[in-house]
């Protein structure tokens, strides 16, 4: 049966042999520091006890006043499980070392974590975007680009990148704002906005305006 390691745990083996490495630890993950983030991930896949072979996620959060760079690790040889966090020391510029040293399957999820939170991974062979192209401005899973705690009532990108035909403005700070005067076209299947009940669900399918619902 798989076994997911308490970070508490972990973290007494990682302070064995770096006894300043860790932050803070608790049931479910530990936290290590930036600059000897790439030294403990050497020991927790090289350690016989814990063979962390895989880093088999790596993610990242915004907690809007700092970041946190999230690997889920996984051993084969013991079939175990932790998590591993790591917190970049600037929000304005978030770098963290790359770990792609250590598990080479880190190499495409750095780049994603990159792509579209914004995160440098510094050391790593080949840093770019993975879905967005060069030049695009802002890093669309941070808060403040999804509008997130300034004031709106449904935060969220006023409309996606050429919805509508040309009207999406796709580069540069204007990315996120809505031009005057345009609206979405109709999407099949969903009642038009105007038409929906102002409570309750909305009715999905075909919906023709003789068809009697309100």
């Amino acid at each position: 049966m798989t076994a997911w390691l308490t970070g508490t745990a972990v973290a007494e083996r990682i302070r064995e042999r770096f006894p300043e490495a860790v932050v803070t630890a608790n049931d479910v993950w530990v936290e290590v520091a930036a600059e000897q983030v790439a030294e403990v991930a050497a020991f927790l896949r090289d350690d016989p006890a814990l063979a962390f072979e895989m880093a088999t996620d790596v993610t990242a959060v915004d907690w809007e006043e700092y970041f946190e760079v999230v690997y889920h690790l996984q051993s084969i040889t013991r079939n175990q499980f932790i998590t591993l966090k790591v917190r970049p020391q600037d929000y304005a510029d978030p770098v963290v070392p790359t770990l792609t040293g250590v598990w080479w399957g880190a190499h495409l999820q750095e780049c994603e974590v990159y792509d579209l939170m914004g995160i440098r991974f510094a050391g790593h062979p080949n840093l770019r975007r993975l879905f967005l192209w060069e030049g695009f401005s802002g890093f669309p899973l941070r808060k403040s680009f999804l509008q997130i705690g300034q004031g709106r009532f449904r935060p969220g990108l006023p409309h996606f990148p050429k919805e509508g035909g040309d009207r999406g403005v796709i580069s540069g700070p204007r990315w996120t704002e809505q031009e005057a005067g345009w609206r979405p076209g109709p999407t099949p299947g969903v009642r038009p906005h105007d038409d929906r009940r102002r409570y309750g669900h909305q009715q999905m399918g075909a919906v023709t305006p003789d068809s009697g619902q309100n």
